[in-house]
């Protein structure tokens, strides 16, 4: 995978760059919207493209397994010609949803047993059978399998854990190398970086993938309950050791505080479920912090949502008539407070890429998070 550096902050590990993928080019930092099961919760893929203006979406192996399955998905020409979606897509290997499933799931050494969510069917992944579905799937950035520890993590379980991530990357890499794309798009695979919070598994994990050799590598197992400030020591430990020239990952995260952090720290690519799921609940994300618009001030207040956002909602509609759908319970409410959030977040990536390239990163991130401490103050004292 050709990945293009384009500019490093000269006062910090901030990187702007493109990613080259055969269904377009990707101008990192950026957010990709959650897209699991085959579409962004709420919103409809011609907004998501032309309105929203997503780069990249990630789908979720471990679902589409489920629904619709991996014949239906052959038939319909990939998940691209399915969802009528033609930007490039990244799917998870499910490691993290298998991980979610502790109660229903047995590791093995060649691979994880689980039950189905849907119906508590048995079904078995392995390195092999991961690269498998996402053939069929037709994701142009495939992940791993590997095991997602929880937080806390005893340092002899996260240890066995990384090894056994390891073992399976190159049994991903191999089965990757001896199969090929079924639609004609480039492929390409990412390793995912393990170990807990324990730096030495941080170091050993990312010197086997690296080993190894990805296309981009990962930085998983993070944002699963460790204090904020452990999570970007690690990024910022772990980034060190992942190859300058290569894209680099944060799974999962997260807040947009987490995601400037991060950002500094050297990371390229996030995803988080967050602006959709706080969508759904009423909680909108904006220049001058999060507004819970189910709160009774907003009854008749009718200006725009943010007057700094150009989105299809902030451009037709007031805070009260977002207010009124959320409180008659309207489904537009989703939609339009699920286009707004998406917005906010890959503004702010675009943002964060400009400030990289005038040299200016620190200074601005700074300035945004200041903000949004502020009205979460203001939130907490309502």
């Amino acid at each position: 995978m050709k990945f293009s550096l384009v500019n490093k902050d000269s006062k910090s590990k901030a990187r702007a760059g493109v990613l080259h993928t055969s269904r377009g080019l990707v101008e990192t930092p950026i957010f990709m919207p959650v897209g699991t099961q085959g579409t962004v919760k709420a919103v409809p893929q011609r907004i998501l493209s032309d309105e929203i203006e997503a780069q990249i979406i990630l789908g979720n192996t471990y679902h589409l397994y489920l629904r619709p399955g991996t014949k239906i998905l052959e038939k319909a020409g990939g998940l691209h010609k399915f969802m009528n979606w033609e930007k490039p897509v990244l799917t998870d290997s499910g490691g993290f949803q298998v991980y979610s499933l502790s109660a229903l799931r047995k590791m093995k050494k060649d691979g994880v047993e689980f039950r189905s969510h849907l119906d508590g069917s048995k079904h078995f992944f392995s390195p092999e059978k991961v690269i498998e579905i996402q053939r069929s799937i037709g994701s142009d950035i495939m992940m791993v399998l590997d095991e997602c520890t929880p937080y806390p993590c005893e340092y002899e379980y996260a240890k066995k854990s990384q090894i056994l991530t390891s073992e399976w990357a190159w049994l991903n890499k191999k089965a990757f190398e001896n199969s090929t794309p079924l639609y004609g798009n480039e492929q390409y695979l990412f390793g995912i970086v393990q170990g807990s919070i324990y730096k030495d598994l941080r170091e050993k994990s990312a010197a086997d993938l690296t080993s190894i050799g990805f296309d981009g590598y990962a930085i998983g197992g993070l944002a699963v309950g460790e204090p904020a400030e452990t999570m970007y020591d690690i990024v910022n430990f772990t980034s060190d050791f992942l190859p300058e020239n290569q894209p680099r990952y944060l799974m999962g995260v997260g807040r947009p505080e987490n995601i400037l952090e991060c950002i500094e720290r050297g990371i390229d690519m996030f995803d988080c479920v967050m602006p959709t799921r706080n969508a759904r609940n009423a909680y909108l994300f904006t220049s001058e912090g999060i507004v819970s618009i189910r709160n009774n001030s907003y009854k008749d207040d009718f200006t725009p949502l943010d007057n700094n956002c150009n989105c299809y909602t902030c451009r037709n509609f007031s805070k009260a008539y977002l207010r009124h759908l959320f409180t008659a319970k309207e489904i537009l409410a989703y939609e339009l407070a699920s286009i707004h959030n998406l917005t906010f977040y890959l503004n702010l990536v675009k943002q964060a890429r400009k400030a990289i390239l005038e040299n200016n990163y620190t200074d601005w991130k700074n300035s945004i998070i200041n903000k949004i401490s502020q009205k979460e103050n203001e939130l907490k004292e309502e």
